[in-house]
């Protein structure tokens, strides 16, 4: 079992002020993984302390350097790979060759790719007699998530110090360890003391401390729409900026013409990525209905072809969610869905043959349903997906943006031209259209109630960027 005691806070490795830990378990297995600090609000004073102290000295430092100190970073976490990659797997329970994909080799590309950013970045441009200056933000708190939590919590800290702002960093008590073989990693790059800081523990004690800290200039969350309005409120009583990236309910629309094995394949596939736990996931396919029962067909051979069990298993395509409270979660809406009358296509609340008694696992689901049912509205974050029967292109429109989310989306039709016409009318923040690649230099946020703010890319380094103008005499 993995013991963790100390937060890095001023750059060092210290004790907190507390005794309290947190367990993290295995979800592969449900077995006690490790244990870490359930860190205080005085940990939190003290790390926002430490990263105030840093600021002045950091936010001058020349780009140059920083984009060497973020180099250093990018080197340290590839030569860890494989230890994070199972770290990860056994947190989350993404499949191991996923896990080494998305979860590991993503983020380490970025702090590579921010590296660079924060040299070629214009951070100053002439505006008649002003001089327009770009200057961070100040002391950020970064609030991160178990689903993609090294990813996440790159997203946020790698453009944050590129820009020269300094960083406390609460990562999700379900997955954790990940953060703290960051930390060793920033530790061996030698960024100054407090440029860094990482602080564990609840979201409740912890994160609600750093929205609140008055010293603490900047909060950048991804997580819960319900969490993300409570980090909101409680940064707006000191005016702090607030960037949230939260949840989602994205439709993916099948039009009449579209290639529907491809459609549905995909559609499938996007929705069980990470076993569902994936914000931007295409958890609803809005489909012609006088397709329904092809696309009923092939919705269920391709869910049927999802293998369940251990993410370290050769051949699993769908690993265990990430926590028991998780799994409850999912089960829950799925009981819920039959309880309403929808038609369960495949899956369904019973455990997946062959993984026994342990492990957060749960059956790949499709349902068929009315755009109105709980599960066609709510966000579930599991491996289900609701197809929704629609009678014309402006009615697929209509039920695609009918959610307080607007994250993500897809349109599948016979011509790009087409779904590009469909996808200009989709409320949300990005939109693959005929199976369009993900991009990472695109920016990623959403509209409405998914969030505020764009990560990923040039925007996302702006996002950690204030604007100064001076005057200048003619």
């Amino acid at each position: 079992m993995i013991e963790r005691t100390t937060l890095y806070i001023g750059g060092r490795w210290l004790t907190p002020s507390s005794s309290g830990t947190l367990q993290v378990t295995d979800s592969n297995t449900g077995d006690l993984y490790a244990t870490i600090p359930a860190g205080s609000e005085a940990d939190v004073n003290a790390a926002v302390s430490a990263a105030r102290a840093a600021f002045p000295r950091w936010s001058r430092t020349s780009s140059a350097d920083r984009a060497r100190f973020l180099q250093k970073v990018s080197d340290g976490l590839l030569n860890r790979s494989n230890e994070l990659a199972r770290l990860i797997a056994t947190e989350v329970g993404t499949p191991l060759k996923a896990c080494s994909l998305v979860q590991v080799a993503a983020p380490v590309n970025s702090w590579a790719y921010y590296s660079k950013l924060s040299q070629e970045f214009g951070y100053e441009a002439r505006v008649g007699n002003s001089l327009v200056v770009r200057e961070p933000v100040g002391v950020v708190a970064a609030i991160t998530p178990w689903n993609y939590p090294l990813n996440q919590i790159t997203q946020k800290i790698a453009p944050a110090l590129a820009s020269g702002c300094t960083v406390v960093l609460k990562p999700s008590e379900i997955a954790p360890l990940n953060a703290f073989v960051l930390a060793e990693v920033i530790h061996e790059a030698g960024l100054p003391p407090g440029v860094f800081n990482l602080v564990t523990g609840l979201g409740s004690l912890v994160g609600e401390a750093l929205a609140a800290h008055p010293e603490v200039d900047m909060v950048s969350f991804t997580g819960s729409t319900r969490a993300g309005k409570r980090v909101s409120r409680v940064g707006s009583e000191t005016i702090k900026r607030v960037s949230l990236e939260l949840g989602g309910k994205s439709a993916s629309i099948v039009l009449e013409d579209a290639d529907l094995e491809k459609a549905v394949k995909a559609t499938v596939s996007h929705c069980y990525l990470n076993s569902g736990q994936t914000c931007a996931a295409w958890t609803r396919m809005l489909v012609p209905r006088a397709r329904l029962d092809h696309v009923r067909g092939l919705a269920r051979q391709t869910a049927d072809s999802f293998v369940v069990g251990s993410a370290f298993a050769e051949d699993v395509k769908l690993g265990p969610l990430a926590s028991a409270a998780q799994r409850d979660r999912v089960l829950s809406y799925i009981r819920l869905g039959l309880e309403e009358g929808a038609e369960l296509v495949a899956g369904g609340p019973e455990a997946p043959a062959g993984t026994g008694g342990g492990g957060y696992f749960v059956r790949p689901t499709v349902f068929v349903a009315d755009h109105r049912s709980t599960i066609a509205r709510e966000e579930i974050f599991g491996p289900v997906l609701t197809i929704i029967p629609y009678d014309s292109e402006d009615d697929a429109v209509s039920i695609a943006n009918d959610t307080i989310y607007g994250l993500s989306g897809a349109v599948w039709a016979g011509t790009d031209e087409r779904a590009l016409g469909v996808a200009r009318q989709l409320r949300t923040g990005q939109v693959d259209i005929n199976g369009g690649r993900w991009n990472p230099l695109a920016p990623f946020g959403g509209y409405k109630q998914s969030g505020q703010g764009r990560e990923n890319g040039i925007y996302g380094l702006e996002e950690f960027l204030e604007y100064k103008a001076i005057q200048l005499r003619a």
